[in-house]
């Protein structure tokens, strides 16, 4: 399921550096919400300039395909922290205790050697393009920046999963039911009543 969960905070080194990493991840998240807002203006003046003065923004295509890198990959570590992508938690929903945070462990060290392995990969192609000079097809916009967003947003990425490994290590070496800095696992009911929560707001508040 997708859905945002809930992080715990406590005195604790592990959580001191959550919330530090978390200010980064929150700033690279808004930086990508801008880059939607300016595309959204980028597409409406071009689409206005075409109709009303049949003069469309040159390079328009070659800019969207630039931004579509930072759209994509700069909220990738804030919505893991929040434990916000899709996962298959039938299984997992229904483990408590060491054995939850053991599988969790793995599962997150498994996607930091995915994760790793495209780092490596993906900064090898930023670094062609930048010393091959590669450019757009229509107004020779650069393409590294675009292509440097991925390796860099993956490296914030792995930060976070480090974090979560420690916190999971930790939380299964204590036995703790709610360990701080790690995104609980919440059942469907859950989910659901917060969703409604966003929509609805807060009773209280509206009484």
């Amino acid at each position: 399921m997708a859905g945002t969960a809930t992080v715990l905070e406590d005195d604790s080194t592990l959580s001191r550096a959550d919330r530090l990493l978390f200010r980064l991840e929150g700033f690279l998240n808004l930086l990508g919400g801008i880059f939607i807002f300016l595309l959204v203006l980028l597409a409406t003046t071009n689409v206005l300039g075409r109709w009303m003065f049949s003069l469309p923004i040159s390079g328009y295509v070659d800019w969207v395909e630039q931004s579509m890198a930072f759209i994509a990959f700069l909220g990738l570590a804030y919505t893991h922290r929040l434990g916000g992508h899709i996962r298959m938690d039938i299984l997992i929903g229904q483990l408590r205790g060491r054995v939850l945070w053991w599988v969790e462990l793995v599962s997150v060290l498994l996607m930091l050697l995915v994760t790793l392995a495209l780092i490596y990969g993906s900064y090898l192609h930023f670094w062609r393009a930048y010393d091959l000079g590669d450019s757009s097809l229509d107004i020779n916009l650069p393409t590294w920046p675009a292509k440097f967003v991925v390796p860099f947003a993956l490296t914030i990425l792995a930060l976070r999963l480090l974090l979560h490994a420690w916190g999971y290590i930790r939380a299964a070496l204590r036995n703790e039911t709610e360990p701080a800095a790690v995104p609980l696992v919440e059942s469907a009911a859950d989910v659901a009543a917060k969703e409604a929560q966003a929509v609805m707001g807060d009773p209280a508040r509206r009484s």
